[in-house]
């Protein structure tokens, strides 16, 4: 029972998953810091207020807190822009330069002289307009 556990606990995903568990928690605090420490004082510069968690409004007795709820979604773009960015956009960069020399694969699919669908390179007929394919 232990062999098991230890196998799973070894697998390339499960370690890979604690690692971006970790990583996306480290990256979070840093972006956190860079939204409370500059964003947020850039804010107050030009607006003239720190954040806008001050903004509110009550209804029936009912406070509404929704400068919290603008913090919120501020921060969330600015993780999303700072992942993209610093993330995505070089893995992507990095990817498609080791693909540089690879051949494209092989076509699934033929366009339909008639109709112009795409069928199967096996096919002998469209079957969206019946028509029949020249012998290959």
């Amino acid at each position: 029972m232990l062999q098991g556990f230890k196998q799973f606990m070894l697998r390339g995903n499960v370690l890979d998953l604690a690692v971006a568990v970790v990583m996306g928690a480290a990256f979070g605090a840093v972006v956190t810091a860079l939204v409370k420490d500059v964003i947020t004082p850039l804010i107050a510069a030009i607006v003239g207020k720190p954040d806008f968690s001050a903004i509110q409004f009550t209804i029936n007795g009912s406070k509404f807190l929704i400068g919290d709820f603008i913090n919120a979604v501020v921060s969330f773009i600015l993780i999303g822009v700072a992942i993209y960015f610093f993330v995505v956009m070089p893995v992507n960069k990095l990817l498609a330069r080791m693909r540089r020399g690879e051949a494209a694969p092989d076509p699934t699919t033929k366009k339909c002289p008639e109709c112009l669908s795409d069928v199967p390179i096996a096919a002998r007929r469209c079957a969206f307009c019946t028509s029949e394919f020249a012998a290959h």
